[in-house]
């Protein structure tokens, strides 16, 4: 089979595109013919290895999968003997955000991680590109208790983190400001947002309006200039560490100190995601933002573009029809 395989951290260089040896599934295992994966923010980290505290979990001085990528959405071809959970033919979609070898034509995965039938109607791009991004908006639901009628910015509305969290809220009875570039005004307006805020025109800091939660889903800007927009008790999560990794120091200091305070929010259950993704998804309350479609030998263009950081949405890798 096809795949994109690497030996060493580094730049989409490393990346080689080669024909390898096709996976035999273990008796808890599914064998998936790949349809469809992406090019995310954890498969950059991934590649680069960084930050170095990523080794820990993905292989400290070579990546312990060869084979790339963390999402994957395709047809089971095979099922292992002690496998209930699903049957040949099932369409499938899943994400490990410890890495899966999933840039490739097939992949073999033990069926209890967290994987889920397609939702009805949805492509695979679809189904993949509401997997890693989506997940991690979930997080930023997660760490706070949510109230209808709460007021909530999101800074980062093309991205895919925050495209996602624009759509949960709003199924949350959430009133949510949008913060995205002039540009893209009509694709975040599709997503539902009360209000959208221009950074090309304006800091969303100094809008005059007062929020229970910024979600800075693009970790742009940080917990002082965003001090302003907050209520007296609001709170501030970042997707990133923040300047000198303050992200994680924060949430004690100012839990300490009362007042406005930072939430880390440290990803949790991914099962626990796609389940809730999947229940939008087939009430028709969600769709992933798509930005574009490359092929799996153009997957070092793929993680040339999203590590630009020009991306909006989701980059999906089409691996078959």
């Amino acid at each position: 089979m096809k795949a994109a395989t690497r030996t060493t951290y580094g730049s989409p260089d490393v990346i080689t595109v080669k024909e390898v040896e096709k996976p035999v599934p273990k008796a808890n295992e599914i064998l998936v013919r790949v349809h469809a994966t992406t090019v995310n923010r954890t498969d950059c980290g991934a590649l680069w290895g960084k930050p170095f505290l990523f080794r820990f979990f993905i292989g400290l001085f070579k990546p312990r999968n060869s084979i790339t990528g963390t999402d994957f959405a395709g047809v089971v071809e095979t099922v292992g003997e002690k496998v209930n959970e699903f049957k040949i033919g099932d369409r499938v979609w899943g994400f490990d955000d410890n890495t899966l070898p999933s840039h490739a034509e097939y992949l073999a995965v033990d069926s209890k991680k967290a994987i889920m039938k397609v939702p009805t109607g949805f492509t695979f791009e679809q189904a993949v590109a509401s997997a890693e991004a989506a997940h991690y908006a979930c997080n930023f639901l997660n760490k706070v208790k949510l109230v209808p009628g709460q007021k909530v910015l999101v800074n980062g509305g093309t991205g895919g983190i925050g495209s996602a969290a624009i759509q949960f809220l709003k199924n949350m009875n959430i009133f949510v400001t949008a913060v995205c570039h002039s540009q893209y005004h009509d694709r975040v307006q599709a997503l539902g947002p009360d209000r959208i805020i221009h950074y090309d025109k304006e800091d969303f800091t100094q809008d005059n309006e007062t929020y229970d939660f910024v979600f800075d889903a693009v970790g742009k800007s940080s917990f002082n200039p965003c001090t302003r927009i907050l209520k007296e008790k609001g709170v501030y999560l970042s997707s990133e560490l923040g300047p000198g990794a303050e992200n994680l120091y924060l949430p004690l200091l100012t839990l300490i100190k009362g007042g406005r305070k930072v939430i880390f929010p440290v990803p949790g259950s991914i099962s626990k995601s796609l389940a809730y993704i999947f229940d939008l998804a087939e009430k028709e309350k969600f769709k992933p933002l798509i930005d574009r479609t490359y092929s799996l030998d153009e997957i070092k263009e793929a993680f040339t573009y999203v590590n630009s950081g020009q991306k909006i949405g989701n980059v999906i890798i089409r691996i078959t029809d």
